[in-house]
């Protein structure tokens, strides 16, 4: 049996997330909340129970007739899609797990989709957790890149897993008088708004990689156990902040903004450093760093590589459509009016932008 679990629920949903071993923040309800107000769509816990397993879905549900281009063209509350919140998430399952079980869980998560109107899912599978695995007769799934992870067992395993270029980043940066502290003060979210928009603006980001102030709000207000934020000083100026989010023995590296005039002092490597080993000290098995962009090797996933330079995890995305009919309808016009063909990797394919599919 399925049921869905909405956002104005959010003890009942916590409650469920919590029972479930291997949870971690991106399930909770908080942090789904936090992208609702970013415009990402309806936040919705989908749970299962039955033949012997239990499994949990966070997913954002989108009107397909709100993009922008198919205003006008579909009718409102009628055709739908979902898709993994911004970061990782993915169907968590336990149980009695096996392909008869998985088999049934599909068809009844397939019908009940499909009876509600959502079209397709767009799945980021959680790279810790690793949970694409037993999963590819439900999505088509695909390796889409590496990320990197921090182990936590101890202080010296962090500073043996650094490579030789960050050590003499981190010890620079020491050396230069740069001290990292740690807090969730609402001055200090502000702080960070303030830098992380100029990091944007320097970097010409794309317009969704800016976030409102309530964005910030809910991640201070309904997340205050399971976000942190970590700072570098410089003679007194905040010069480098890391939005660290937590649960269940596991940290992420979220969000990260620095002050370029200063970017000599390497206080990224600093910063990065001395959360991973404030995660040890408190009992976190894991600090995920994430990957480069678009899931590239490019240079930021090789300073990420730079705190594990023995291993990296697999990032996988997954895909799925519920409704064959109107997911090809949805792209036929796509393809009649703008020239979309299905022709790449970008899905659902209706949604892409010239140049990406």
């Amino acid at each position: 049996m399925i049921s869905e679990i909405m956002i104005d629920e959010s003890d009942k949903w916590d409650k469920i997330v919590n029972t479930f071993e291997k949870y971690d923040v991106y399930y909770l309800s908080g942090y789904a909340k936090s992208l609702q107000f970013h415009g990402d769509g309806e936040p919705i816990l989908f749970y299962y129970e039955g033949d012997g397993i239990r499994a949990i879905n966070v997913v954002m549900k989108r009107d397909i007739s709100k993009a922008p281009h198919f205003s006008g063209k579909l009718e409102e509350g009628a055709y739908f899609d979902i898709a993994t919140p911004y970061g990782y998430g993915g169907f968590l399952i336990e149980g009695e797990v096996g392909e008869d079980s998985l088999k049934r869980f599909d068809e009844e998560y397939s019908f009940y989709c499909k009876d509600r109107g959502i079209v397709s899912e767009f799945v980021r599978f959680h790279p810790v957790l690793n949970n694409s695995a037993g999963l590819e007769e439900i999505y088509q799934v695909r390796e889409a890149g590496k990320t990197v992870s921090i182990h936590l067992d101890s202080q010296e395993q962090i500073t043996e897993a650094l490579s030789g270029n960050t050590r003499r980043e981190i010890k620079k940066s020491t050396e230069s008088g740069v001290e990292v502290f740690w807090g969730r003060s609402p001055w200090l979210y502000q702080e960070f708004i303030t830098l992380y928009t100029a990091t944007m603006d320097r970097r010409n980001a794309k317009s969704y990689y800016y976030f409102e102030k309530e964005f910030f709000d809910a991640l201070l207000n309904d997340l205050k156990y399971n976000a942190m934020l970590f700072y570098s000083v410089y003679e007194g100026r905040i010069i480098a902040m890391a939005l660290v989010l937590m649960a269940n023995q596991k940290m992420h590296y979220h969000l990260a903004a620095g002050n370029i005039d200063y970017q000599k002092f390497s206080p990224m490597a600093l910063m990065i450093y001395e959360a991973a080993c404030w995660g040890c000290e408190n009992g976190f098995d894991t600090f995920h760093m994430g990957g480069g962009l678009g899931g590239s090797e490019d240079s930021l996933f090789r300073f990420k590589k730079g705190f594990n330079r023995n291993e990296a995890n697999v990032f996988s995305l997954g895909s799925k459509i519920f409704d064959e009919a109107k997911y090809a309808q949805l792209a036929a016009m796509r393809k009649t009016e703008d020239g979309i063909d299905n022709t790449g990797d970008f899905f659902p394919v209706y949604r892409a932008v010239p140049g990406t599919a």
